[in-house]
């Protein structure tokens, strides 16, 4: 992309943090497709060359005045920190700066975190859920999903990619991608699965993530778990892959399985829904806002081994509904939660706020819950 003189940027996307995120990966995401239809750049450390972005400290001296006019700009953040720095431009470098923040969080903020979201000019919640527990009006845009490189595989190419990738070509196989630790529900994810393997050899479960060195003991423990199983050759805790690569793995399950605790927003369903794989969820983040249960997939519990197995054996035992339900995931995703949607619905509140209007009170990305 052209280089973009400072002048011109409309609307700035603070990337705060160097290691991989779910932020992180939005704005990487995100940020190159609305730069097609609005001057946008991300700044900060950790974001790979593709994504259009200019240097932190050429903020500070982000221009007042276009073609002798006042100008006003977006600054769209998404931690407290990038708060905390917007609102430094604003006040002690004098920056024109319309503050934007999305929230994903589904808990009380802290006392800072609400002090911030109090002196921001306009917010957006990643979901219904996420909504009730901010106070102040906010815009719901739900995550959005590329659908050029999350899609279905036709069974021939499934079989090659699966070698490729070294899975059993004719197996039945379950899994779950994220981060291994407690939050995550890992270990419900493996318990549940040793209780259904037992019982169908032609089953295998995959984990695909990694532990982080708090959670290392945590992922130890669960290997040993099923090592003592005698299942360490049908339900493999494999290392975390590349961004670019995660849709292969999602492409080669015929179940997903998302058995988290807790969770922000959790947008591995919808990837493996885009992929036409039903999913496996617990009642958490925006889980019941993506799913349409008995639809798309089912919802558990979070924490229940036992409803999450006897959720997970129906899908095992019923090709036809893994067929039935994979294609209205696919179809759901196309309809609701297409990455174009989420740039679209953002870009209309970054025009509303550059103007001086209050962001519009909702958009439609996502359906409804319950829809």
């Amino acid at each position: 992309m052209a280089p973009l003189p400072l002048a011109a940027v409309e609307v700035i996307a603070p990337n705060f943090k160097r290691r991989l995120s779910g932020v992180t990966s939005t704005i990487v995401r995100l940020v190159p497709l609305q730069a097609k239809k609005i001057a946008i750049r991300a700044t900060g450390p950790g974001l790979p060359p593709h994504v259009p972005r200019i240097p932190l400290w050429q903020t500070l001296f982000l221009p007042r005045r276009r073609e002798g006019r006042p100008v006003w700009r977006v600054w769209h953040a998404r931690r407290n920190v990038e708060m905390l720095f917007g609102l430094m431009l604003r006040h002690v470098f004098r920056r024109r700066l319309r503050l934007l923040f999305t929230s994903a969080s589904q808990r009380r903020h802290t006392w800072l975190s609400r002090a911030l979201i109090r002196r921001m000019d306009g917010v957006v919640a990643t979901s219904e859920a996420t909504r009730r527990y901010l106070e102040v009006p906010a815009v719901v845009i739900r995550h959005g999903i590329d659908l050029s490189g999350f899609h279905p595989r036709e069974e021939a190419d499934r079989r090659a990619l699966r070698r490729r990738l070294g899975l059993p070509a004719e197996a039945l196989i379950v899994g779950n991608f994220g981060r291994i630790r407690a939050q995550k529900g890992t270990d419900v994810f493996v318990e549940a699965m040793l209780e259904v393997m037992a019982a169908r050899p032609e089953v295998v479960g995959i984990v695909l993530g990694r532990a982080t060195e708090k959670h290392t003991a945590f992922a130890e423990e669960l290997q040993r778990r099923i090592a003592r199983a005698g299942m360490a050759e049908r339900l493999r805790l494999l290392p975390e892959v590349p961004v670019h690569e995660v849709a292969d793995w999602f492409a080669a399950l015929d179940l997903f399985v998302a058995p988290q605790r807790w969770e922000g927003f959790g947008l591995t369903p919808l990837e493996a829904m885009a992929c036409a794989v039903p999913v496996v969820a617990t009642t958490v983040g925006a889980f019941p806002e993506l799913l349409a249960p008995g639809e798309t997939g089912t919802l558990v519990p979070p924490g229940d081994v036992a409803a999450m197995a006897t959720a997970i054996a129906a899908y095992l035992d019923d090709p036809v509904r893994r067929v039935r339900e994979g294609a209205a995931g696919r179809a759901r995703v196309e309809r609701h939660f297409r990455l174009e949607q989420e740039a679209d619905a953002l870009i209309e509140v970054y025009r509303a706020l550059i103007a001086g209007r209050r962001p519009p009170g909702e958009l439609p990305p996502g359906p409804p819950p319950g829809e």
